[in-house]
């Protein structure tokens, strides 16, 4: 190799090395460190991340700075808050990676550090359900004051199509409405959610409804108790705003995807609408379509279809509704066709 080409290729390398120094001059110090290891169990925001280190909001802040900035960590605005999470791609990534290998998950000051987590991420969990069972029997009320229900009910149907389901699974099923929209679907339908004041309401609607065929359970939606690939339809409709990690659910949700069976989504765009925070127990101001397609396909599915269903301009305060239609890519539906449209 000629002189010249190795000073040209000078420059990529000591960029590298420039990058890999200063991602482990980042990551080398203790909190710093303890603030990995929290993000490798999901997406968190600074308060969380305050609460569970018992430090200082300017001092987790800066720090999650000095790891953005290194490319170890991605900073995801969301209204006035922001979630953190690890690097998905890239050297950060990678860098990341090996430095969790390295560490001792046993540790003392890990373990207690995530038992913090677990029980900031249950008290969240609690308070949504106060919030379900205080409104459970008005819950779709609730929802009709923002997009018009009939016309999501309608994209719903829309792009589930007319082909028979021989199993379907309404994940976060609420009042059951999912259940009965689709009842002349499918041959038979599971439902599940946490919330006991919810279920009392879905199983009163199905026997209003004479749906013998569907029944609906108590469940985690991020650790659901079903069979994998047992599902060829499943159902996330208005559940992922209200979960500190939607990627989690989505991947529970994909792991009961029947080869070749579909997952939709039902849920807000990006807003601003901060008081649905403190008044409605909303995790999440909305989603973005790309962030969404991300969590679809790390999942292992594709996204065949997007729809938004915007907001009408004359009121404040409605939303903007998306669905995501995906397809398990194990097996292609032949008189399925793919189709990607936006509004």
């Amino acid at each position: 190799m000629s002189f010249a080409r190795v000073h040209a290729s000078m420059p990529d390398v000591r960029s590298n090395l420039d990058g890999l120094v200063t991602a482990l001059k980042s990551a080398g110090e203790p909190t710093r460190l303890r603030l990995l290891a929290l993000l490798a169990s999901g997406e968190a925001t600074v308060k969380d991340l305050t609460e569970v280190l018992a430090q200082s909001q300017p001092r987790v802040s800066r720090h999650l700075k000095l790891l953005t900035e290194a490319g170890l960590i991605a900073r995801l605005p969301e209204g006035s808050w922001a979630y953190y999470r690890l690097a998905e791609e890239g050297a950060g990534a990678a860098t990341v990676r090996a430095l969790l290998d390295r560490l001792d998950l046993d540790d003392p000051v890990l373990v207690r550090d995530r038992q913090r987590l677990d029980a900031l991420k249950a008290a969240h969990a609690a308070d949504a359900q106060a919030y379900f069972a205080a409104n459970a029997a008005g819950w779709d009320r609730l929802r009709s004051l923002h997009v018009p229900e009939a016309a999501v009910e309608a994209a719903i149907r829309e792009a589930v199509g007319s082909r028979p389901i021989h199993a379907l699974l309404d994940i976060g099923t609420g009042t059951g409405r999912i259940l009965t929209l689709l009842a002349d679907r499918y041959t038979r339908a599971v439902g599940v959610d946490m919330s006991h004041d919810m279920l009392s309401v879905a199983r009163a609607n199905l026997a209003a409804a004479g749906l013998d065929n569907a029944h609906v359970r108590q469940g985690d939606v991020t650790a659901l108790s079903v069979g994998t690939g047992a599902f060829d339809v499943v159902v996330i409709h208005q559940v992922l705003h209200y979960l500190d990690d939607p990627a989690r659910a989505i991947r529970e949700a994909a792991r009961a995807v029947a080869p070749g069976g579909r997952l939709l989504i039902v849920d807000f765009a990006p807003h601003g609408l901060e008081f649905l925070r403190t008044e409605h127990a909303h995790r999440r101001l909305g989603f973005g379509h790309e962030q969404m397609r991300a969590w679809i396909e790390a999942a292992g599915l594709d996204l065949d279809l997007v729809r938004d269903l915007p907001a009408e301009t004359s009121a404040e305060e409605r939303l903007t509704v998306t669905v995501w239609l995906a397809a398990d890519r194990r097996i292609q539906m032949a008189d399925e066709p793919r189709l990607l449209q936006s509004a």
